[in-house]
């Protein structure tokens, strides 16, 4: 009998990247090497100094670390319709609507989020791990967005769907013209929105919350103190005698 030969087929590589210096390669340099990444691929972005439109328009997915503040715009269009896409990590803070229009992936934030963070995200998920500042969320269109500390002022404008969940307190005006998304808040809100009331917390909001929790590494969030606030689904339709409302 002939001996048994056992063939092994090789494991799977991770294609790691240099460190992409910033410096000298610029924005658009830094962006084309990052498109060029196999999918599960890592690497590393050195000296952002807080330079705009840093690892957009990134399809696959893979590991995107951006050492230090990057400015307007990072991780903006990323991902596909199905919810995959990079897992990219900022080491600092970030300028106005970080992961803007995001498709799928992960943008995670160490630092504070400026203005309009997760704007227009359609899917994916954003984990703040500090403040963020005004309209956080604003139209958001079926992302997760979850801050660490506090949001700013009119979070969730017009969000249409989606969750938006916020470990401190609330600015004036949360839910402003809010659809069908969904906030939630552990500490204090200054004021709702138009068309923004509180509901009571179910069993799935709570579960929600709970998983939101695990994902995000917030554990400073407890899910049965939170509080849900949703649509009062009065402006769906403009009239003309509700003007002052709008």
């Amino acid at each position: 009998m002939d001996p048994l030969t056992l063939t092994l087929e090789p494991a799977p590589t991770r294609r790691v990247l240099d460190a992409l210096d910033c410096d000298e390669l610029g924005t658009r340099g830094v962006n084309r090497a990052l498109r060029g990444l196999t999918d599960g691929a890592t690497a590393t972005v050195r000296n952002p100094r807080g330079r705009h439109n840093l690892a957009v328009g990134l399809p696959d997915p893979g590991t995107v670390d951006i050492d230090g503040n990057a400015g307007y715009f990072v991780g903006g269009l990323c991902g596909r319709r199905d919810g995959t896409g990079p897992d990219i990590v900022v080491h600092g803070f970030t300028g106005w609507s970080a992961g803007e229009n995001l498709m799928g992936g992960t943008l995670r934030v160490k630092g504070s989020a400026s203005q309009s963070v997760g704007s227009s995200a359609r899917g994916g998920r954003i984990f703040v791990e500090g403040d963020a500042s005004l309209r956080a969320g604003i139209s958001l269109k079926g992302a997760t967005v979850a801050i660490a500390g506090n949001a700013g002022a009119m979070s969730g404008f017009m969000a249409q769907a989606g969750t938006i969940l916020v470990g401190g307190d609330a600015g004036h005006a949360l839910g402003d013209s809010l659809y069908e998304a969904v906030i939630y808040v552990q500490g204090k809100i200054a004021s709702l929105g138009a068309d923004a009331v509180v509901e009571e917390m179910t069993d799935d909001d709570v579960l929600a919350v709970k998983r939101l929790v695990e994902d995000s590494g917030f554990d400073h969030i407890d899910p049965h103190r939170v509080t849900k606030v949703a649509s009062a689904r009065q402006l769906y339709h403009f009239s003309s005698h509700q003007h002052g409302t709008y």
